[in-house]
């Protein structure tokens, strides 16, 4: 509804006379709406003239009604917040990506700083959020931390499978250093000695300071050659693994049953020993000889020069017969001298014994100069 405006006795309606409105007529006066005088009332409102016919005053766009307000326009969409765009970046691959969308919005050097500082600014307020979470989790309970504590605890089993787990390595290592000494360290030092008590012979030779005799047991008195096999290695009485054959050197059996003969007697068989593995290792490779190989015995005077004749390849420890003066299975049928080779065998092991025979065939003073078999 309007609210219509109280007259003024000045003339409420127009700038007309007073009492008369809308150009001076007065309400009476005939022509005001209608034909006739208007009395009382509009003859629209009172059953009078039509509304068609009536005089309709102007609008007054400031009495009509009360206005609807015209619908705002719409807002530009805002610009992406600074938490939107550090979460978008974090999503597109952390601080790097963040710095890059930076640069996009801002340039890469005349940019505003205000959104890579925003940026470090979330991160620290979601720092500090994850930091309160931690504080404000509530500490374990006694009963809970003792739950845990055995839950970490290992079982039994566990911890007897870790102890024999150690066990085995500890074994291992053990194993392979031992190998190790055996194979590489005992062949090391043997040699050295071995190389030692030749120089040593050869100089008191020179010297004239060692007489041929009786040897005492581990004493050195001769030096053995097997050109085939590049071999050469001192010769010690008696057959001591301590005294004489771990020390790189061939053995002469010289005790009890198992004396056999010197290389200068007139007949009998002169019988050595050494090792095949380990410990210097000189008769390693005595089952490559063949029949007519050169084993050449030096002693302080002369050259005794023997030819390879048989070889047996496998046969018992206790098979003592291979030192008689005439041994047994060399194809020897008569007294003569003889010299016999013995080592293990197979290899890296004891179980049986290799033999190897060889007849003398040139007994050659120092004085005269080598045999032909070791200057060839």
């Amino acid at each position: 509804m309007t609210a219509l405006r109280p007259e003024r006795e000045s003339g409420a309606y127009g700038a007309g006379d007073q009492g008369t409105p809308y150009g001076g007529q007065p309400y009476g006066a005939p022509g005001a709406y209608g034909d006739g005088w208007y009395d009382s009332a509009p003859p629209d409102s009172y059953g009078g003239a039509s509304a068609s016919t009536a005089y309709l005053p102007p609008v007054d766009e400031e009495t009509v009604a009360l206005r609807v307000p015209e619908p705002p326009e719409p807002p530009e969409p805002p610009e992406r917040t600074v938490r939107e765009e550090s979460a978008s970046a974090r999503a597109e691959g952390g601080r790097a990506a963040r710095r890059k969308a930076a640069r996009k919005r801002h340039g890469r050097r005349g940019g505003s700083r205000r959104a890579v500082e925003a940026s470090g600014a979330v991160e620290g307020r979601e720092g500090a959020s994850r930091a309160s979470e931690g504080a404000s989790r509530a500490p374990l309970s006694r009963v809970e931390a003792r739950r845990q504590a055995r839950a970490r605890k290992a079982s039994p089993a566990v911890v007897a499978s870790r102890a024999i787990g150690e066990v085995f390595i500890t074994c291992g290592v053990l194993m392979l250093l031992f190998v190790t000494y055996q194979l590489w360290w005992t062949n090391v030092r043997a040699q050295a000695q071995a190389g030692k008590e030749v120089s040593d012979l050869q100089n008191d030779w020179a010297n004239g300071e060692r007489k041929p005799g009786a040897f005492e047991p581990g004493q050195g008195f001769a030096l053995l050659h097997i050109p085939t096999l590049d071999v050469v290695v001192p010769i010690a009485e008696g057959i001591n693994s301590k005294k004489v054959l771990d020390r790189g050197m061939v053995g002469h059996y010289a005790e009890g049953a198992l004396k056999t003969a010197m290389p200068d007697a007139r007949t009998g068989n002169f019988g050595l020993a050494g090792h095949r593995n380990t410990h210097g290792e000189p008769f390693r490779y005595i089952n490559r000889l063949e029949p007519g190989d050169p084993i050449v015995v030096e002693t302080q005077n002369e050259y005794f020069v023997y030819k390879m004749a048989s070889m047996l390849p496998v046969t018992s420890p206790s098979n003592v017969s291979v030192l008689d003066p005439v041994p047994k299975g060399s194809g020897f049928t008569g007294p003569g001298r003889y010299i016999t080779l013995t080592t293990c065998t197979p290899e890296f092991t004891s179980k049986y014994r290799l033999i190897v025979w060889g007849k003398m065939v040139e007994e050659r003073p120092r004085s005269k100069g080598k045999p032909d078999a070791l200057v060839s």
